[in-house]
């Protein structure tokens, strides 16, 4: 057997900085890609409110707080089309995006150290959340669209898996770091001092490319690769004429609604948890976060290791049905032993499986979304999907602070119960390769 030669050597190395080449190398910068979108949720969406919560803020104005935060979530679809029409694509079609997103997140992280006394100035922190959480959406659409362009279909529930697990896993990092940092040196230097984690994570996407040829940074040699050309979007009107056309798909659109249902359901939760634990049981912030990031680990490492094999093995759809019929019972049971809810172990016990239980669901839900997604239109059709799915996370975390208004805690977790069920009968309805079928037709057309 020869050995390799130098040059065959080098360009083995070289060939390990580009997603498309590598499996392994996939995996491993989605996951760093995922933990860096898990950092600015967990501290908006989970450490401020139950910092809002410990500081006595009414359940409005905390369900306020998050109704707005979650609003540039749902200017995704705007964003999405603008990224699958406009990219320096000599970098690759979202890798650029990418890394605008992060640099995005780290100077609005830094800008909350200029807030002052934020408990007494909720409509400015609104407004600096506003922005943290508009360079996140960026910074989410690309990489989910990378994500579709680049991995392949049959790796796509495992990759959703690592890369979910991974989210998970910095989201819930950055609320335990987040709440003790709060706790010891105050709630703008605590804030500020993400930054420097995104500072480090960018460098993941600067390092490692798309395709192979590309440029590294714009002032570097490369090209772009034929297959980004040819999956770019060439203008205004084919782009929309795709996404009109694959959207009006029936399972497309099953699973647009489907998702919405979803998302108004972890929306409910994710705003009930921190007003229910500190302001009914007399939680501390802290005690709130450690008990959630615990969940959110389990669910996360769950979700890395064994929930995309499962949900492979199951089915998405299949997958999907089976948790959401969990979630059902989970919810139902807990309205049914309100006089157990002093006992923190059967708190303890509803966190952590409603969190696995949802890791697991998103997972499953974000591969059916990207099963449908047409790679032509791939950041405009699955940032729609998941732009519903937020439009449903704003209107249930603003509902619920109206819900608490008038209604008790045991109605308010049997109204949350039905959500799942009316979900249910979406995604059942749901047919892939039904849907992959139409798909190819149209490329044929196009052809």
């Amino acid at each position: 057997m020869q050995e390799k030669s130098i040059n065959d050597e080098i360009v083995e190395l070289k060939s390990k900085r580009f997603l498309s080449e590598s499996t392994i190398l996939r995996y491993l910068v989605f996951s760093a890609l995922y933990v860096s979108e898990g950092i600015p949720i967990g501290i908006m969406f989970f450490a401020i409110p139950a910092w809002l919560a410990m500081n006595n803020k009414s359940p409005l104005e905390i369900a306020s707080y998050m109704a707005v935060i979650i609003i540039p979530w749902t200017f995704k679809i705007i964003i999405a089309p603008l990224m699958d029409r406009y990219t320096l694509i000599s970098m690759g079609r979202k890798r650029p995006w990418i890394i605008f997103g992060q640099l995005g997140l780290m100077v609005s992280f830094f800008a909350f150290g200029f807030i002052p006394h934020p408990l007494d100035n909720l409509y400015t922190l609104m407004v600096v959340g506003f922005i943290v959480n508009f360079f996140g959406a960026i910074q989410d659409i690309a990489i989910d669209g990378m994500a579709v362009d680049i991995i392949p279909l049959n790796q796509q529930a495992r990759a959703n898996g690592i890369m979910w697990g991974s989210r998970i896993i910095g989201q819930s990092l950055s609320l335990l770091i987040g709440t003790s940092l709060i706790n010891i040196v105050g709630f703008n230097n605590a804030i500020s001092s993400m930054a420097l984690i995104v500072i480090i994570l960018i460098i993941v996407p600067i390092y490692f490319r798309e395709r192979p040829g590309e440029k590294l940074m714009p002032w570097t040699k490369g090209n772009p690769s034929e297959n980004s050309m040819n999956a770019q979007s060439k203008d205004w009107g084919d782009l929309l004429r795709n996404l009109f056309k694959a959207i009006m798909l029936p399972s497309s659109m099953l699973l647009c609604f489907g998702i919405f249902f979803t998302g108004l359901l972890s929306g409910l939760v994710d705003t009930f948890l921190p007003i229910f634990t500190v302001q009914q049981l007399d939680w501390t912030n802290t005690s709130y976060s450690q008990v959630l990031s615990a969940a959110s680990l389990i669910g996360g490492f769950f979700g890395m290791f064994v929930g995309g094999v499962i949900i492979d093995f199951l089915g998405t759809k299949k997958m999907t049905s089976i948790l959401l019929l969990i979630t059902i019972i989970l919810l139902g049971s807990f309205a049914m032993i309100s006089s157990f809810w002093g006992n923190v172990a059967v708190i303890y016990g509803f966190v952590i499986l409603y969190y696995l239980i949802s890791t697991l669901l998103t997972i499953a839900i974000m591969a059916i979304g990207m099963k449908l997604s047409w790679e032509k239109i791939s950041a405009s059709q699955f940032t729609l999907y998941m732009t519903l799915n937020n439009l449903g996370v704003s209107f249930g975390s603003w509902y619920l602070g109206f819900l608490k208004e008038s209604l008790s805690w045991v109605t308010i977790i049997v109204i949350i119960g039905i959500i799942p069920i009316i979900a249910f009968f979406f995604y059942r309805r749901i047919n892939i390769h039904k849907h992959l079928v139409s798909i190819e037709k149209f490329e044929t057309i196009e052809y």
